[in-house]
């Protein structure tokens, strides 16, 4: 899925997909460490980081040119939120995991049938206009709540544990990419089913890392976990913003 983005996306890659599960994978500890470790509950943990949300996604359209911190720090603003929201939704309000990812798989239909009839594509480097970045900044949000509902359906009440959820979604994105390689069928169409599935994979990668024995998890805590990957992550947003940097300079 290497396609060259506009100049305030990153180039699709093996660095943006390690990047974007690390981020959700960070996202969904990260939430549950505001919402649950913190005890700030579900509701004003959301509010919270929705507020977070809106200041960098607004940091982002002001932007002219691809930035990777501000990037990352809106795909991760959207993850953390969403891991709320949803848990908001699903526990909070009592609509479990089905009936949550199927609310969210709707908003996420929605959106992109918008998104496609308003600018003809859904094609990500296409998205230059500002109508068009929202749309894909929408799209992005509700497909990373949708992540949580979705790994935590696959974790908990399809029984598959959350070693399980995992493992099946890691095989479900191998045969995207075999997909990619192999056949015609539309790089778009494909781009979206990663994207989204890369969320429920990180909600259900973050909870074995943060659950403890009892549930299947490897126990090392919402806090011990958040520290590990967001070290990881800013190691690698480091290394993007000088590859970008290096690249910009051989231009002039």
């Amino acid at each position: 899925m290497q396609n060259k983005y506009s100049n305030k996306l990153p180039l699709l890659g093996a660095a943006f997909w390690t990047m974007k599960i690390c981020a959700t994978t960070l996202g969904e500890t990260a939430g549950d460490l505001f919402s649950m470790t913190l005890n700030i509950g579900y509701a004003w943990s959301s509010v919270f980081l929705l507020f977070f949300f809106f200041i960098v996604l607004a940091m982002q359209l002001k932007s002219k040119k691809y930035t990777p911190v501000i990037y990352w720090l809106v795909i991760l603003a959207t993850s953390t939120a969403g891991t709320t929201m949803s848990d908001f939704m699903d526990r909070t309000l009592g609509l479990g995991y089905a009936t949550g990812s199927l609310i969210l798989v709707s908003l996420l239909c929605i959106t992109l049938i918008l998104w496609s009839h308003s600018e003809k594509t859904l094609a990500v480097n296409a998205a230059m206009s500002f109508k068009a970045e929202l749309f894909y900044w929408t799209a992005i949000l509700f497909s990373n709540t949708l992540g949580t509902a979705l790994g935590d359906f696959l974790a908990d009440d399809s029984g598959l544990g959350f070693a399980g959820g995992a493992i099946l979604i890691g095989s479900l994105l191998f045969l995207l990419v075999l997909a990619h390689s192999f056949t015609k069928i539309s790089p778009v169409f494909l781009f979206w089913l990663a994207f989204i599935l890369t969320r429920p994979f990180g909600a259900t990668f973050g909870d074995l890392l943060t659950k403890n024995g009892e549930k299947g998890g490897l126990d090392f805590g919402t806090m011990g976990s958040s520290m590990v990957l967001l070290t990881i992550l800013i190691v690698l947003v480091a290394a993007e913003m000088r590859r970008i940097n290096q690249m910009r300079l051989n231009l002039v």
